[in-house]
């Protein structure tokens, strides 16, 4: 589904992304793990458009994405969860899934608010209230919700198990592997490397802007340099 070859991309001056290549199949959870500052979100960020490249190719269901606008990408069937969140804090939770919808038509866009509504029941429950006033997990709900209203072919998360509980961690996890089940193709950033490469069909390992290790979950899971560096075991 998503082919990306030698790709570079700059901050300023600064190359933070050297000669990237991946692949990533239909279907597919794809885990980035890596250190802080090691080009994963800024990979995110170049695949979905905000983040512009200097060199290489991405190829999204066989049609290059290069010099396509973000916004036309999202029609394409490419969505991100971003880091962070970023909800619209002083909006309804309503009114955020509505944004993130904006691409479909009002009855898909009606259809994509129930779907949300089922798998995560807590926003149905406070979709009046302004979403900064939810709390940590249900505004990470709230985000991959709303990435998820312009039915994607392909969902971009980044870190959504930051600063959550455990209990809502395995939630989160929980519809994230749903959403595998259900045919969706997602590549994911996340800091708990252990629970990532636990759910990846396919995992890639990032150093300073570089691509180092590919392998399946398990795999990488397995390896004595990963299990040193990124989880934990000496």
């Amino acid at each position: 589904m998503l082919d990306v070859v030698g790709l570079s991309s700059r901050y300023g001056r600064i190359e933070v992304l050297h000669d990237v290549t991946m692949t990533v199949s239909a279907g597919h959870i794809v885990a980035l793990i890596g250190a802080n500052g090691a080009g994963k979100t800024t990979l995110l960020r170049a695949i979905s458009g905000v983040q512009p490249i200097s060199a290489g190719q991405i190829t999204f269901k066989d049609k290059s994405l290069n010099g396509v606008k973000a916004c036309a990408r999202v029609k394409m069937g490419l969505s991100q969860s971003p880091e962070g969140r970023q909800v619209f804090a002083g909006l309804s939770v309503e009114d955020n899934l509505r944004l993130g919808g904006w691409t479909k038509s009002k009855a898909d866009s009606n259809t994509g608010l129930q779907t949300a509504y089922q798998m995560f029941p807590i926003l149905y429950e406070k979709k009046s209230l302004p979403a900064g006033s939810l709390s940590g997990g249900q505004q990470q709900m709230l985000a991959i919700a709303r990435a998820l209203m312009s039915q994607p072919d392909m969902l971009l998360l980044d870190e959504p198990s930051m600063g959550l509980s455990p209990l809502l961690i395995d939630q989160v996890f929980e519809a994230v592997c749903s959403l595998r089940d259900r045919g969706l193709t997602i590549v994911l950033v996340e800091q708990n490397a252990n629970l990532a490469l636990s759910i990846a069909d396919q995992a890639c390992v990032m150093e300073t802007g570089r691509i180092v290790l590919k392998g399946t979950g398990s795999a990488l899971q397995a390896d004595p340099r990963v299990r040193e560096l990124y989880l934990g075991d000496s």
